[in-house]
């Protein structure tokens, strides 16, 4: 299989990844901090040491402030729903994924708060633009992904938090598809909590994500319980990790993580991002010459910046038809509405969604020829 659905999961995943679980499930099988036996101990060191990884990797500066999740959907549900108080109004963009847009909506139904999505632009300045102008007295947060998941646009999040906090509020990035790809320091860029995948960028196992606090503020919880320590009282913890990690961790799949980040630590994030670019232009260059063919990514853009991903469609085809023609013909990818409606009515592909395309690390250059030669082949015959 040629695998280009990296935007959503990547694959392969790297042997030190795959050797980190498989130690994990054979050497670190006890529940860490639950426990006063060797086997307990060693699993909550190798927590911590993940933690401190992350924290270091994203120049935290407090491993205690990385929370462990089981996605980045989770981390996001975390923030929102943690930030959100009655009669408050949330601001995200109009490329947000639902893991964004569903807690606001769910919100929003049960009569909590309000939200709206601000309009980016072609510039950073028309973005910050159309985000300060949704800004109200009763603003709780701006939310803001760090490049769309369908057409890779990045947004400026050092200039939005800017902008969050000349009003006040914090800011809050979704990192799903920039997390080691894109650098990036918490402490530098005014980021407040941001929300990462382990199974993208940092070639995690699935099932892992995070969230990191970079802010005074509280979390209200979404859970409670489970915490393992301070077991005497019945109200949950206010310390980090353990306020926002009820039962217990995925161990095994912590494990991996802290190996794929060692592992794109050790290949380091520019040369990652150069690699994936180059791959992601060349694509765009040669379907830009294919007819029937339409691009909605220019990543050759002197205003804009981008994740190294892109979308088409082929003209006279929804793509899941060109998404599932790929697939007969061995070629991987995502076709659809990616979970990101308000992406695809901003770029015009609400009613037939778009087919996306998202090297990785392990990409090699005979890949590129058989997904471009298949893309040709069904353009022609289209």
């Amino acid at each position: 299989m040629i695998y280009f659905d990296n935007a959503a999961t990547t694959y392969p995943k790297p042997r030190a990844v795959r050797d980190a679980v498989e130690h994990a499930l054979t050497r670190l099988g006890a529940n860490p901090g639950r426990g006063g036996h060797k086997m307990a101990y060693a699993a909550a060191e190798e927590i911590y040491g993940v933690r401190t990884a992350l924290s270091q990797f994203f120049d935290l500066g407090a491993p205690e402030n990385v929370i462990f999740t089981k996605n980045c959907t989770e981390a996001l549900n975390l923030v929102i729903k943690g930030l959100a108080r009655p009669g408050c109004h949330f601001v995200c963009s109009d490329l947000e994924h639902n893991a964004v847009t569903r807690p606001l909506e769910t919100l929003k139904q049960r009569g909590v708060c309000t939200w709206e999505a601000a309009r980016t632009g072609k510039t950073d300045e028309e973005t910050v633009a159309g985000f300060q102008a949704c800004i109200r007295k009763n603003t709780a947060a701006i939310i803001c992904t760090g490049a769309s998941n369908v057409f890779g646009k990045a947004l400026p999040l050092e200039k939005l938090a800017a902008l969050a906090h000349a009003h006040g509020i914090p800011f809050v990035a979704d990192l799903a598809q920039t997390a080691g790809i894109l650098p990036l320091s918490m402490r530098k860029s005014g980021i407040d909590f941001a929300c990462a995948p382990g199974h993208k960028g940092l070639y995690g196992p699935m099932g892992t994500g995070m969230l990191l606090c970079n802010s005074t503020v509280r979390l209200e919880t979404l859970m409670e319980g489970g915490t393992g320590n301070f077991s005497a009282q019945l109200t949950q913890p206010e310390n980090y990790p353990e306020r926002l990690e009820s039962g217990t961790l995925n161990v095994p799949g912590i494990t991996g993580l802290g190996a794929g980040v060692r592992a794109v630590q050790k290949r380091g994030v520019s040369e990652i991002y150069t690699r994936e670019m180059q791959f992601a232009r060349h694509i765009a260059a040669a379907l830009s010459h294919v007819p029937n063919v339409q691009l909605y990514t220019d990543l050759e853009s002197p205003t804009e910046r981008f994740a190294p991903l892109l979308s088409f469609n082929i003209r006279g085809m929804h793509s899941e038809e060109v998404g599932a023609a790929l697939a007969r013909r061995g070629v991987a990818v995502r076709a659809g509405l990616h979970c990101a409606v308000l992406a695809h009515k901003a770029y015009g592909t609400a009613e037939t969604g778009t087919v996306r395309i998202c090297p990785s690390i392990f990409t090699k250059e005979q890949d590129v020829k058989s997904l471009l030669n298949s893309v040709f082949q069904i353009a022609k015959d289209a």
